[in-house]
């Protein structure tokens, strides 16, 4: 990594932001917060007063003054602002979805690219030493056509709690919001997702999905936020020749994992370093399989 701390700034002021964004960087040690900005002045200002740093009158001045920007906007807003950002030379953390449709998350992710800036996106569970552990187990390429892996996804937090207000998530349900992380962790698990074998959709936003697997593995996948489900039921499995492997409960919180992924951006900010396992590239992959999906469901 750098050998001074880096300037980072968040985007959003909304209820992830307060609850992860801005707790993970204040407290990280490889970064300086310097404060905040949206659209609502006043709702910057409440959380820096509460985190630190100071609320900025506009995006350009906070950018002027970081080395990192973070995100924790809905996806339309940061497909509109990402792209600015990078092409300002400011590295990014960045929310899945990349953006509300598949043309955004592309602008984003071209822009990535065309800058050569870093990007990390916020899959945390990927950063979770229970997922880690998993994964670890399984074993690395792709599995074969004796493997199956299943995933399973059900919880109501769309029926209340700090993000049923949300209106991307009212809008676009579980499949935008959570399926990014399902997908993220199959893919890995199995191989990378070739196709779609089959998606359908029932009320009350039940996603079940099919897929393919590079080596010739098939997995499915149950999500919705629709349920009365408390707490999350949260369940993945791969299934095979290398045994039987079943992950059934994170071990630990979004901000410890969210500050996991800020340790591999400050990294990756060093001169011949790898970048982020989960860069915007990836996160372009996966929203693509997201668009797939929903093409297959009609």
């Amino acid at each position: 990594m750098t050998s001074e701390r880096l300037r980072i700034g968040l985007v959003g002021a909304g209820p992830w932001a307060w609850r992860v964004h801005a707790p993970s960087l204040t407290q990280h040690p490889w970064f300086r917060f310097q404060g905040v900005w949206t659209r609502r002045p006043e709702a910057a200002g409440d959380l820096c007063d509460e985190f630190g740093g100071r609320p900025y009158r506009t995006l350009d001045e906070l950018v002027d003054d970081t080395d990192v920007i973070a995100f924790a906007v809905p996806p339309a807003v940061q497909a509109e602002l990402a792209p600015d950002v990078a092409a300002a030379g400011r590295h990014l953390v960045l929310e899945k979805p990349l953006g509300e449709d598949l043309a955004g998350a592309r602008r984003v992710a071209d822009a990535v690219a065309a800058a050569g800036v870093h990007s990390t996106t916020v899959l945390v569970l990927r950063f979770d030493d229970a997922v880690l552990a998993w994964l670890d187990g399984i074993g690395p390429g792709p599995a074969g056509q004796d493997t199956v892996g299943v995933a399973r996804w059900l919880s109501g937090s769309l029926l209340g709690g700090p993000y049923h207000r949300s209106a991307w998530r009212a809008e676009h349900g579980a499949l935008l919001d959570i399926g990014p992380h399902v997908i993220d962790l199959l893919d890995t698990a199995l191989g990378p997702v070739t196709g779609v074998d089959m998606a359908r959709r029932t009320d009350p936003d039940v996603w079940r999905v099919g897929l393919a697997h590079a080596g010739g593995a098939r997995s499915t996948m149950t999500l919705s936020l629709r349920l009365p489900v408390d707490p999350t039921e949260m369940e993945f499995g791969v299934f095979g020749p290398a045994g039987r492997h079943v992950l059934r409960a994170r071990s630990d919180d979004a901000t410890t994992c969210y500050g996991r992924m800020l340790d591999e951006l400050a990294f990756a900010v060093g001169p011949g370093r790898p970048g982020p396992a989960v860069d915007a590239a990836r996160a372009l992959r996966l929203q693509e399989i997201v668009d797939e999906i929903r093409g297959a469901a009609g």
